[in-house]
């Protein structure tokens, strides 16, 4: 019996994947608000009365997405904070993250980046929840810098977002620059670097 409850888990998540693969390729050419729950499950080959055992609505499927193009991203990001040995070795280790992650999952960097403004309010929470979340555990490193003495959380805590966005902003220049010649790619990293040391300098200055 549980060989058999094993099998049905199996496919039922084999299906689930299958639904937030087919509904990612859909969204390469348009918003969530206009994804029709027939057209996903048209995609993955099953009847619509499926999505249900998976999802309670599209708005549903879309926050499972942020979750998965997101969460990954939170033990990456600490450790990146958290084993640099300076500022500049931090952002570096940043950036190049930033770029990898771009590279290995574009779709779900274009998703996040179109939905985050967009126009179904749950995953728009979401993200921002997501996007928090980031901004606490960076906080949380940063607290642990010598240059952090003196700061209260509030300020931290708005640094941190600072980097936060700026990755954001840099996730979506890399995007740009997918088909793009090396030198593009590489024009993007060195901007995206000396943004994050300008925020860097102001930082050291920011208690004067």
């Amino acid at each position: 019996m549980s060989h058999t409850l094993g099998i049905r888990q199996a496919q039922k998540q084999k299906t689930r994947q299958s639904l937030l693969d087919a509904a990612l390729g859909l969204l390469e050419g348009q918003s969530l608000s206009s994804l029709g729950l027939r057209e996903v499950t048209r995609a993955v080959g099953v009847a619509p009365t499926a999505f249900y055992r998976h999802f309670r609505s599209i708005a549903d499927l879309g926050v499972a997405l942020v979750e998965e193009a997101l969460g990954s991203l939170h033990p990456m990001i600490r450790t990146t904070v958290s084993t640099a040995d300076n500022g500049n070795q931090r952002i570096t280790r940043a950036i190049e993250l930033i770029a990898r992650h771009v590279e290995g999952y574009p779709a779900h960097v274009r998703f996040i980046a179109r939905e985050r403004h967009g126009g179904v309010e749950p995953v728009r929470e979401a993200i921002r929840d997501q996007l928090a979340r980031f901004g606490e555990e960076v906080k949380a490193e940063l607290a642990k810098d010598p240059e952090s003495a003196g700061w209260n959380d509030d300020d931290l805590l708005m640094l941190a977002n600072l980097y936060v966005d700026q990755m954001l902003i840099t996730a979506s220049l890399f995007l740009e620059t997918l088909q793009a010649p090396e030198e593009e790619r590489e024009r993007v990293a060195q901007v995206a670097e000396r943004q994050m040391r300008l925020i860097s300098i102001g930082r050291r200055h920011w208690l004067d």
